[in-house]
Formats: structure tokens, C-alpha cells, sequence
């Protein structure tokens, strides 16, 4: 990631795509499980469905809980905001209305990839609702752009790691 000198209030936003050698529909049931992520990422210790039915439907909800070595622990509850299967997987955390940050994936199969496969993309987009980072942010507001760059950093590289994860499991599933 190269430095982009963005503010927390311009709503920064984190990319990371990889092909996969598995349909979308092989690929849908890992991404929509939040429970197996924690296998996948260094940060987030766990994930519970807050609802009854245990599954991502929009408006379902579930709580994660996290560490970071600088920020500590803490945790949040997501929103499933858009559920369009095989393709669109979102969820919105704290509020869905007005939330801390949004994460999600784009599932999607072209001409351009191996027949079969999918091209995965994970995005995350801070804000515009403060968030546990505008703690750090407050404390140092002469220093936003870096602990913005450095945050958006660490989940390019979690995510990078998230998506190798997918991409094992799917590939041998298929």
C-alpha cells in the first residue's frame, strides 16, 4: 500500500483480490461463515451469531471480539447489510445506519478467469461513525494520516492472509 495522506473523515477504503480455482457457490459458504474468520485473521479472537438462526440474513447481527497490540482488546456488533448470494456478502459494525467501519466480499466469474473460478474481493471502508482508532486519533490529531496509513496497512495485510486462507480451503473443497 503506498501513502495515500487520507483523514479518517475522508472514509478510507482497503482492497484485496484474489482468483480462486473454485465456483462462487463453493466459495459463498466460507466467506458467509463469520464464525470459521478468527481461524483466518490474527486479530479477531471470536465471532458469535447474536440471533437465534445462527446465519447471515440482512439485518441478522453478530459480535466480534479483537486485539490489536496498540489498541487492545474489545468488541463490536456487525450488521449483515446486503446478502445477495453468490455475490455480495456486507456487514456494517456498531450501527448500520451510521457505522465505525463496513467490511465485505464481491464474489464474481468471468470470461477472464479459469473456468470455474472466482475472482474474490475483500474491502473494508472506515467510518463515518468514530470507531476505537479516533481514541488514537484524538490523542495524536497531529498524526491522523499516519495512524490512518499504518491502520489501513494492517488490514490490507490481514486481509491479504484472510483471502489465502479462503482460497486454500475453497480449492480444496472443489
Amino acid at each position: 500500500m503506498e501513502w495515500t495522506g487520507v483523514r479518517y473523515a475522508d472514509g478510507p477504503r482497503v482492497e484485496v483480490t484474489t482468483e480462486v480455482a473454485a465456483s462462487p457457490e463453493v466459495v459463498w459458504p466460507i466467506i458467509t461463515d463469520v464464525t470459521l474468520m478468527p481461524q483466518m485473521s490474527e486479530e479477531l479472537l471470536t465471532v458469535e451469531w447474536s440471533d437465534p438462526t445462527r446465519r447471515p440474513t440482512v439485518g441478522s447481527s453478530f459480535v466480534g471480539t479483537s486485539r490489536h497490540p496498540a489498541l487492545g482488546k474489545w468488541s463490536t456488533t456487525s450488521y449483515v447489510v446486503e446478502y445477495d448470494s453468490p455475490r455480495r456478502f456486507t456487514w456494517a459494525v456498531s450501527d448500520p445506519q451510521d457505522p465505525s467501519s463496513s467490511w465485505g466480499f464481491v464474489l464474481a466469474d468471468d470470461d477472464s478467469l479459469v473456468e470455474g473460478g472466482t475472482r474474490l474481493m475483500q474491502w473494508m471502508t472506515m467510518g463515518p461513525a468514530p470507531s476505537g482508532l479516533s481514541l488514537a486519533i484524538d490523542a495524536m490529531p497531529d498524526k491522523e494520516q499516519k495512524i490512518v496509513f499504518v491502520r489501513m496497512r494492517e488490514f490490507e495485510a490481514g486481509m491479504t492472509r484472510t483471502l489465502a486462507d479462503i482460497k486454500q480451503r475453497a480449492e480444496g473443497a472443489a
